[in-house]
């Protein structure tokens, strides 16, 4: 957790239930998946919506706070698209100032990473007019060395995983 809370009393919502049934267990390595899952036809392309990019974030821990990421509305179902390979994620911070917008960033990122297919390019965004340095967080977040860089850092790379030590775990 970063030393100082950007948003000491955050507004916590109720969440939704799971659009989809879950019988393989969460896992955050996309091979565990694979390996769970079985042997199937390779050549099969599975077809991912934003509901399932949904349930792969929705309980990412918030960085400040003990509660997951729909729980303080950061992330919502409406605010991801899914068009072929393409996936835009766009997420509200609690505060129009929040310092660890960067973090939540990362982690929605990371997590995607592990989880999707490779073929898919994920754009993480700020939901427009949401937070004050949108523009500069928007371009770091895409940005493919500073996002190596970052999880390069040690200390960085150890919030990262805290946050997405609770998903799988239903709030």
């Amino acid at each position: 957790m970063p030393a100082e809370v950007y948003n000491a009393n955050p507004t916590v919502f109720a969440t939704a239930k799971s659009s989809k049934s879950s019988s393989v267990s969460h896992s955050l390595w996309m091979d565990d998946l694979d390996t769970l899952a079985g042997d199937g036809d390779e050549d099969e392309v599975e077809v991912i919506d934003s509901d399932e990019i949904f349930d792969h974030i929705r309980y990412i821990s918030d960085p400040e706070h003990p509660l997951s990421l729909e729980q303080l509305a950061v992330v919502s179902a409406p605010q991801i698209g899914v068009r072929g390979n393409n996936v835009l994620v766009e997420f509200t911070p609690t505060v129009p100032h929040c310092g660890a917008s960067t973090l939540i960033g990362l982690s929605i990122r990371v997590r995607l990473m592990r989880t999707l297919p490779h073929r898919f390019k994920v754009d993480i965004r700020v939901k427009p007019g949401s937070h004050q340095s949108e523009t500069a967080l928007n371009k770091q977040l895409n940005d493919k060395e500073r996002v190596a860089a970052a999880l390069e850092n040690n200390a960085l790379l150890a919030v990262v995983e805290q946050c997405l030590s609770t998903v799988g775990q239903k709030h």
